[in-house]
């Protein structure tokens, strides 16, 4: 059919946030079908084997062949510009045509559309879903109370409407009695009518959602007034992509969260990459909230605020190696060579090594890890007879505060700050602990030997006298009326500048107070200066900081990421169990919780399974990957407490034909296979399928953390507060399917998610 008053060739093709998801669902042959589609049709929509036609009824919704059995529903935004909001089977195109719902939201002033039969239809399975059954190996998932009492009964159908919920969508809102219900109306509805239901559903006040979450997506316009019958200007306030070539597409499609974000990226963590920070800023959320996309972004936008030059005023950094190389290559997929160009990617490590090298060329000091310095403590301790302490409590005292705050002298030692500590010490006790301190580091000194904290509190101490001449010069030069002294700034003058004009830093509860120290000296204290994302639950490493104490004030410039788009409700709510109720904290002397953190994907609960030995636990684990033979090797993970675990497993999925491939601190070692590593090699990481193996009394926490019960009741807390995090890390890596096993006794952090055991 000829499409009346367009253009004789050329389309202009726009998909609609939520339409890519229902397209990667689709067998590949039919993918395959709609990539060859979208590029013909962009070619030439007048072509006659697509078969364009509005539908029935409908003058606006138009319906186009992809092959013989499936079609592409469009949105006829005004001459040959098309927005593609759905994807069908044609036997469910053409019959119940009322149930398509669409217009220009009256609130948001973004285009909406919505299949009522698809949200039922949802509705009835979450229905069918939450009844109990039986699942071989786990416990009987927890059912809400029946009920009648519809979940919105106290908000009106205009209050509804005056926040943005879909007018559509408001009769069958009004059905809503269950959590699950409303999941399965979130799934389908509008991104913004299923954050302010959910919104709601956590007990946020109206006026507060209203304020947090409709008014920043509301058109800025006297009265509010949205023309809802301009789609032009509709669409550039919705979320869409313009289709501009078939590798723009695969993108969207083939790269998960990842391409998906690059290009849909949520109203609220817009407006976190946008806006203007009259000092460091933080953003904090639990897993799959998009905390390192908001990160990737704000670089891109910041980037685009720079003025002309081939320097790198931009720095990215995280804590490890791994993280480091990802976030390269995620900035270079979304920004491009150009914003790459322009930013310097390192690891806080890498980083602080390269300020100490610049500062002492030819250290040829061999670098050691906590747990080889740990055993030169214990050897210091031996050979000088010392009894008072022991050599766990001086490593912990030299990390966490001489090197941590950068001490530098035995006075600056008697006034640090030892908050978090627990042990409280009296200033003689301080001048023995310095003593062996001293020693210890000549120790290290004559065998060559230094670790990375060491390295770290070097460069910040470097760090912090650059910047003390920096500021020195510029009084220096206020003084003169603005004057450079040019005999003095000729030959240091690039020195004497600071090192960057704005630092991002992912994973940001990982890193040290010398990290920070280091960063702060790195960037003068101004605008948009220091923008931070972390998540204490999340914290792997002994690193205790409060962020106001070193110069980095984040008070009133913190905001939070509630909505996970990784991991499923299911998995969600047993990962947080695992957690147990804990207070962490917010890097600021405050507490930091998970409140109102969800999920809005849905899926299986995990599977647990014990066994009587390690061996039989790895069959369980051969028999679980088996059992996903439909889910490609490279998408399903394995990880373990230890490294002899890891070759253990490895060596099982070998003789089992199937191919395992090691996670190392480079990342996995070859691009096929089933990846096996520690927990700690999995942060950052993500998989379709999951099994945490090894997940048992002793092993998780390690059975050494109890002795610090009866010695130092602090840190016994802070080392199961570490052992928690770690599951907790690991338990929400995996998206679709988790499996955790263990043999002997279960670990204790997994009670909550057990049955009880019966008298």
């Amino acid at each position: 059919m000829t499409v009346t008053g367009a253009p004789k060739a050329g389309a202009t093709l726009r998909l609609l946030e939520k339409a890519d998801k229902e397209i990667v669902k689709l067998d590949r042959a039919v993918v395959g079908a709609f990539y060859k589609f979208q590029h013909d049709f962009r070619r030439n929509p007048e072509a006659g084997g697509f078969h364009l036609k509005p539908l029935q009824g409908h003058e606006r919704l138009w319906s186009a062949r992809i092959n013989r059995e499936w079609r592409a529903l469009m949105l006829r935004l005004g001459g040959n510009d098309w927005l593609l909001v759905s994807v069908k089977h044609r036997n469910h195109v053409y019959e119940n045509l009322d149930r398509f719902a669409y217009g220009i939201n009256h609130v948001t002033g973004a285009i909406e559309y919505v299949d009522l039969q698809v949200v039922e239809e949802s509705l009835l399975r979450r229905d069918l879903a939450a009844r109990p059954a039986s699942v071989p190996h786990a416990p009987p998932r927890p059912t809400e109370p029946p009920t009648d009492a519809p979940l919105f009964a106290a908000y009106s159908d205009q209050q509804l409407a005056d926040l943005g919920v879909a007018e559509a969508l408001i009769p069958v809102v009004r059905k809503l009695t269950t959590d699950d219900e409303l999941l399965g109306l979130a799934e389908y509805a509008p991104r913004h009518t299923g954050e302010v239901l959910l919104r709601l559903r956590d007990g946020v006040p109206y006026d507060a959602v209203m304020e947090q979450v409709t008014a920043p997506v509301a058109v800025d316009e006297p009265g509010r007034h949205v023309d809802t019958h301009d789609w032009q200007a509709a669409v550039d306030r919705s979320q869409t992509v313009v289709i501009t070539d078939d590798e723009s597409l695969q993108s969207i499609l083939d790269e998960g969260d990842f391409g998906r974000w690059k290009i849909f990226l949520h109203p609220t963590q817009e407006q976190l990459v946008r806006r203007r920070y009259s000092g460091p800023a933080r953003v904090s959320g639990g897993p799959g909230t998009g905390k390192t996309i908001v990160a990737l972004h704000r670089v891109c936008h910041l980037v685009r605020g720079l003025p002309p030059g081939h320097n790198r005023p931009v720095l990215l950094t995280t804590f490890n190696k791994n993280l480091a190389a990802d976030l390269r290559a995620r900035l270079l997929s979304l920004g491009g060579p150009d914003v790459l160009a322009r930013v310097e990617i390192a690891h806080v490590d890498q980083l602080a090594t390269r300020i100490v090298s610049e500062a002492e060329p030819g250290s040829g000091k061999r670098r050691i890890d906590d747990t080889a310095a740990l055993r030169e403590w214990r050897q210091l301790l031996v050979e000088a007879g010392e009894t008072r302490w022991s050599a766990e409590f001086l490593s912990d005292e030299w990390n966490q505060v001489i090197l941590g705050q950068a001490v530098a002298s035995r006075t600056d030692y008697f006034t640090a700050r030892r908050a978090g500590r627990g042990r409280s010490v009296t200033r003689a006790e301080r001048a023995g602990i310095w003593q062996l301190a001293e020693r210890f580091t000549q120790r290290l000194e004559t065998q060559g030997l230094e670790t990375h904290r060491q390295v770290a509190e070097r460069a910040a101490r470097l760090e912090i006298a650059r910047k003390a001449k920096i500021d020195k010069r510029a009084d220096e030069r206020d003084a003169r009326g603005g004057l450079h002294n040019l005999h003095v700034e000729a030959g240091s003058g690039a020195w004497l500048r600071y090192r960057y004009r704005h630092i991002v830093v992912d994973e940001a509860q990982d890193l040290s107070p010398a990290h920070w120290k280091m960063l702060r000296a790195m960037v003068p204290a101004e605008a948009d200066d220091l923008f931070l994302v972390g998540d204490t639950h999340q914290r792997i490493y002994d690193n205790q900081v409060t962020l106001g104490s070193l110069g980095v004030h984040i008070r009133g410039r913190s905001s939070r990421l509630t909505l996970s788009y990784r991991t499923t409700r299911e998995i969600l709510s047993e990962a947080i169990r695992i957690l147990g109720g804990e207070t962490y904290d917010d890097l600021d002397g405050g507490s930091d919780t998970l409140a109102g953190y969800r999920s809005v994907l849905h899926g299986l609960s995990p599977r647990l399974r014990g066994a009587r030995t390690w061996d039989e636990e790895m069959d369980l684990v051969v028999e679980q990957l088996r059992a996903w033979h439909d889910v490609p090797r490279e998408s399903t993970a394995i990880c373990v407490p230890t490294n002899d675990m890891v070759t253990q497993l490895a060596e099982r999925l070998a003789r089992n034909g199937i191919t395992p491939t090691e996670i190392t601190q480079d990342g996995p070692r070859n691009d096929e296979g089933v990846h096996i590593g520690t927990m700690y090699r999995f942060k950052g990481l993500e998989y379709r399928c999951l099994i945490i193996a090894g997940v048992s009394e002793g092993l998780v926490p390690r059975s050494s953390v109890d002795a610090w019960e009866r010695t130092d009741v602090t840190r016994h807390r802070r080392e199961l507060h570490r052992a928690r995090s770690l599951l907790f890390v690991a338990a929400t890596r995996a998206r679709d399917a988790l499996t955790l096993t263990w043999h002997g006794e279960p670990s204790r952090f997994l009670t909550p998610l057990l049955p009880p055991a019966r008298p």
